[in-house]
Formats: structure tokens, C-alpha cells, sequence
């Protein structure tokens, strides 16, 4: 079982939160002080419109072991958690939100089940606290992280895990524009686990995260990931040409059988509506992918950050920021 005093990396993605982080901060101090020998927060804010880069330079300030990260405009969640978790320091990196649904409390069932033959460990909530609109959003989205996974521990992801900062050497050099950490760490191990915590009403603040957002996300998980959407276009592609080859076959055995043609035309217009729809739904398909390879070829940064605290003397030794531009103001 892994030691509970090891070193740890907690990073928070963050997007106008500046009510919540002076909780968050307060809380997980005696958390990481009780369960880490060493220990960092790292902060990343993802564009935000608020005053959060204000509060996150004043804890910084006020706190050795936190360290924040300003990026140019807002990439998405799991953008400015891939710059945080490759900033990170200690052996073990906990991911946690900003919003404080998930108890900081919590992060030592976490490090408990983090056994010698797990690398990743979700925090799953018994039951979410969402709403009916989010909590189903959420439950798309699953569905398509399994598909893009590869793995049933999928449905039991979330943003609240800790894994082994070694893992991230396997996608130490990816820089596409679309990230799903849950899916970048199915690169480096196979070895998933999750423990059940608790999942608190949020209190401070209101969710960044809508229905269509989540669909999104779902969908460039997807297309992003995995290439099952193609082979389900290849699957509709078949079963329409045997469909087909079954209705030529009905019309000419009928010609030969009875002599005239088939009566009908409501049946006509179905077959062409129908074989029109399975088309256009396989170049739909297509075109996502073509998208995203053009998304690809641009260029675009996973992330560029914008500016970054004076690191403190716990901090002396910067690390560069891999797969991004920087400017340091």
C-alpha cells in the first residue's frame, strides 16, 4: 500500500472562482499537512472574467506552497489542468475543482486506495448533486469517455482522482487542441480503481458547466479519441447495402414471378429518404473527423500562458512549461 506520507501535487483548474479559493485553500492545508511529507497547490486560472488571478496572486503570496498559473484566455477544463499537471512536482498529483463539491477532506481515501498495483484512483460521489439537466449531461458524457477509453472504470471518472506523476511521461508530447486528461492517462497505465466520497452541494458561485457544454465535450471525446463514430458509419454503410440489395432482390423476383412493377410509391419515397439520412450521417461523421484533423493542422496551442507567480524559495526551480508558448509579464 502506498505510504501515507508521500509528496503530493494538487492541481486546481480555475474559472471565476474567487469566492471559493480562500475556502479551498484553507481546507486542503491540514488535509496535505496530515498526509504529504512535501506538498504544492497549483492554481491554474483559465481565462477567467473575475477577480480570481487577484485572490490567486494573494494566496500565493500569503501561502510558500501555492503557486498559480494565468493562461492567455480560456482554453477548457481539461486544458489548464494538463498545464498544471505538467508543472507538477511531487510523486503523486491530485486533481480537485475549484467549486468545493468535492471535500478536499476526502483526498486521504483517495491516497489509502492508491495501492502498489493501482496508478489511478477516482473519487466517485455515491450520488451527484447537480441537477436533473447536469447530472444527465454528466452520464452522456461517461458514456462517450468509456467509448474513448477503452476501459469500464470510465464510468466511474471524474475531475476528482490522484495517479502517479510518472503516467504522464506517455503524453508528454501531445499538443492537440482538444484534451481529455481521463482519456491521456489510459496512455500510461491500465490501472484504474475508484473509492466512493462524499459529493457536497455547491455553495459559492454557479456552475460553468451547462448541458450543451457537457454534450460538446462529449462529442469531441468521441471524434477526439477514438474511432468508433467511423466504424459505426462503416456498420450503417453495410447494413443499408444489404438493405438495399434485399428490396432489388424483391422487385425483380416479383417482375419475374407476377410480370408489372411494384405498386407503391410511399414505399419508394421511404427507401430513398431513409438511404439519404444513413448518407448524410456518415459524412457528418466525416466531416468531424476532417474538423479536427484541420484543428490539427493549425496548430493551435493546448495552451499559452500568460503569466505566472514569483516562485518562492520552496519553488527555486522552475520547470519549463511543456507543449505550450509562454510569456512571462
Amino acid at each position: 500500500m502506498t505510504s501515507p506520507r508521500t509528496s503530493v501535487s494538487a492541481v486546481v483548474p480555475a474559472y471565476n472562482s474567487e469566492l471559493s479559493l480562500p475556502e479551498l485553500v484553507r481546507r486542503l492545508q491540514p488535509v496535505l499537512d496530515a498526509a504529504a511529507t512535501d506538498y504544492e497547490l497549483i492554481i491554474v486560472d483559465d481565462g477567467s472574467r473575475d477577480g480570481t488571478w487577484r485572490v490567486i496572486e494573494d494566496l500565493s503570496r500569503d501561502h510558500g506552497w501555492v503557486r498559480g498559473v494565468h493562461l492567455m484566455r480560456n482554453y477548457g477544463q481539461h486544458n489548464a489542468l494538463l498545464c498544471g499537471i505538467r508543472l507538477a512536482r511531487h510523486e503523486l498529483i491530485v486533481t480537485i475543482d475549484d467549486d468545493l463539491q468535492h471535500p478536499p477532506e476526502e483526498i486521504p481515501k483517495l491516497l489509502e486506495k492508491l495501492t502498489a498495483d493501482k496508478d489511478v484512483v477516482y473519487g466517485t460521489p455515491a450520488q451527484e448533486t447537480h441537477g436533473l439537466w447536469r447530472d444527465l449531461a454528466s452520464q452522456v458524457t461517461k458514456i462517450a469517455l468509456q467509448s474513448a477509453m477503452g476501459a469500464p472504470i470510465a464510468r466511474k471518472a471524474g475531475p476528482f482522482k490522484v495517479f502517479r506523476t510518472r503516467i504522464r511521461d506517455a503524453f508528454a508530447a501531445y499538443d492537440g487542441p482538444y484534451v481529455s486528461i481521463d482519456v491521456l492517462l489510459t496512455w500510461g497505465t491500465t490501472r484504474f480503481d475508484a473509492v466512493e466520497v462524499r459529493h457536497a452541494p455547491r455553495t459559492l458561485g454557479t456552475s460553468n458547466y451547462t448541458f450543451r457544454k457537457l454534450v460538446v465535450h462529449a462529442l469531441n471525446m468521441i471524434t477526439g479519441f477514438s474511432t468508433w463514430p467511423l466504424q459505426l458509419s462503416s456498420l450503417i454503410g453495410f447494413l443499408f447495402t444489404v438493405i438495399g440489395t434485399f428490396a432489388l432482390l424483391f422487385v425483380v423476383v416479383r417482375y419475374l414471378i407476377q410480370g408489372g412493377t411494384v405498386p407503391g410509391f410511399s414505399f419508394l419515397a421511404a427507401m430513398v429518404a431513409i438511404f439519404s439520412g444513413a448518407q448524410l450521417f456518415s459524412l457528418g461523421i466525416m466531416g468531424e473527423y476532417l474538423a479536427r484533423m484541420h484543428a490539427r493542422s493549425m496548430q493551435h496551442p493546448t495552451y499559452s500562458v500568460l503569466e505566472m507567480t514569483p516562485p518562492t524559495q520552496r519553488h527555486a526551480q522552475e520547470p519549463p512549461v511543456v507543449g505550450a508558448s509562454r510569456r512571462r509579464s
